[in-house]
């Protein structure tokens, strides 16, 4: 089991090994996460969980590992001046295939409340761009995510 101090050393500079790369990767894509969930005005559980979900199936983490994660990615989304550093370390270490499945877990965020607001939908147009994704696989994992939350356009 990961503890916090664990994550907590993901946003030291890097240090020789794959545990804190990939822990660095995780948070990266756990602040993306959240950005989604923390566009929408208003707050509903339903995001939450849905970032939980990503996180657990993205990591095959377990629920208190995904919680932990999620609670530090919010603290660094909160003081984040930008989101390249998070992109950048996605765009290292993602394949095009594992960036597309990170898409549908945002949008599934996105759709997790039933609508998709506008702010939403720049955020996640944003992060897109910078992680590089074209824009007919960007459509197409909205769509994907739309049909799994049951919604129409």
């Amino acid at each position: 089991m990961k503890t916090l101090k664990n994550l907590l050393d993901g946003l030291l500079p890097p240090q020789p090994g794959a545990a804190d790369e990939e822990h660095a990767l995780q948070l990266a894509t756990a602040v993306m996460l959240v950005e989604v969930m923390r566009a929408d005005a208003s707050f509903h559980a339903a995001e939450r969980a849905a970032v939980l979900a990503g996180l657990r199936a993205k990591f095959g983490l377990s629920e208190d590992e995904a919680a932990r994660l999620s609670e530090l990615a919010e603290i660094q989304a909160k003081t984040a001046s930008d989101w390249f550093a998070f992109t950048s370390r996605i765009n290292e270490n993602f394949e095009m295939p594992q960036k597309l499945r990170m898409i549908e877990f945002m949008w599934d965020v996105a759709y997790a409340d039933g609508h998709l607001s506008e702010h939403e939908r720049h955020v996640m147009w944003r992060i897109a761009d910078l992680l590089h994704i074209p824009q007919g696989a960007y459509i197409h994992a909205r769509m994907r995510a739309q049909a799994a939350a049951g919604l129409s356009d």
